[in-house]
C-alpha cells in the first residue's frame, strides 16, 4: 500500500483520550491528530518519539491529520494505523503474498456471522468452501517478539470464540497477525497483559482454528507485507 503522497514527520507531545494526540510539526505547529489505533499502542506512543502523520485533506474532519507511523526509542519505524490491517492482507491475498489463503474467488469484507453477532474482518469462498479470517494489528514487541494484545480485550476473546464455533459447523476459520514492524521473527500471546487472551487463543487454536502471521515493511512511502512469521504458543518470560 503506498501513500497518495509523502507522510510529513512531527514529535510527538503526547497521546489522550484514547483518539487524540497533540504534536509539533518542524516549523514550531502545533496540531492535534486522529489517532486510528484502540490499543494501549505499549512503546510506540512515548512523548518525544518521532512520527509521522498524513493530511486526510478532508477540511470536514475536525481532526482532518492522522497518525500513521512511530519511530521507537531503537529506531524501529512502526504502523500504528489499525485501519490499514484489513488493506494491507486483503493486498497480500490478492497478490499471492499470503499462500496460506490462496485459491479462492472472491473475498468480502465486514460480514456479519456468529452466535454472538460479530463481524468477519475477510470472508474468502470459493469451490473448496469458505474462509473466516480474523486480523489482529499487532504493535508490540519485545526482545524480537511481536505480541498480542498490548491491553485486555474482550473483543478479542468474543472473536476467538466465534472462530472456533465456525470451525466446529464445518467451515475454516483463520486468526492473522497483522505485524506493523521489520525488527520481530515470531508472534506470542501476549500472557501478561491478558492471560484470558492466551487460554482462549490456544484453545481455539485446539479446536482447529489456524494461526497465521506476517510482517510488514514500514517507510514514510508505503507499507506492505513481505514474510510470514510462526506463531509460538508458549508463555513470554
Amino acid at each position: 500500500m503506498r501513500y497518495d503522497s509523502p507522510l510529513t514527520p512531527a514529535i510527538l507531545s503526547r497521546r489522550y483520550k484514547r483518539f487524540l494526540a497533540d504534536v509539533m510539526l518542524a516549523d514550531g505547529t502545533v496540531l492535534t491528530v486522529h489517532t486510528p489505533n484502540t490499543g494501549s499502542m505499549l512503546g510506540c506512543s512515548e512523548p518525544g518519539s518521532r512520527i509521522w502523520i498524513r493530511d486526510s485533506g478532508n477540511r470536514n474532519r475536525k481532526y482532518p491529520w492522522t497518525w500513521e507511523i512511530t519511530e521507537t526509542a531503537d529506531g524501529v519505524l512502526v504502523g500504528v494505523n489499525t485501519a490499514l490491517s484489513n488493506r494491507l492482507v486483503r493486498e497480500g491475498i490478492e497478490s499471492g503474498v499470503i499462500e496460506e489463503l490462496s485459491g479462492y474467488d472472491t473475498v468480502r469484507g465486514e460480514v456479519c456471522y456468529g452466535n454472538e453477532r460479530s463481524r468477519i474482518d475477510l470472508l474468502l469462498e470459493g469451490k473448496g468452501g469458505r474462509c473466516y479470517v480474523e486480523v489482529k494489528n499487532v504493535t508490540a514487541a519485545r526482545e524480537g517478539f511481536a505480541f498480542f494484545p498490548d491491553a485486555p480485550t474482550a473483543r478479542g476473546v468474543k472473536h476467538l470464540r466465534e472462530l472456533a464455533e465456525t470451525v466446529r459447523k464445518g467451515d475454516r476459520a483463520v486468526l492473522l497477525f497483522c505485524v506493523q514492524r521489520e525488527d520481530v521473527h515470531a508472534v506470542r500471546p501476549a500472557d501478561h497483559i491478558d492471560s484470558e487472551y492466551g487460554r482462549t487463543l490456544r484453545a481455539a487454536a485446539a479446536q482447529g482454528v489456524e494461526l497465521v502471521a506476517y510482517r510488514a515493511k514500514v517507510s514514510p512511502r508505503e507499507i506492505w507485507l513481505d514474510a510470514s512469521l510462526p506463531v509460538h504458543l508458549g508463555e513470554m518470560a
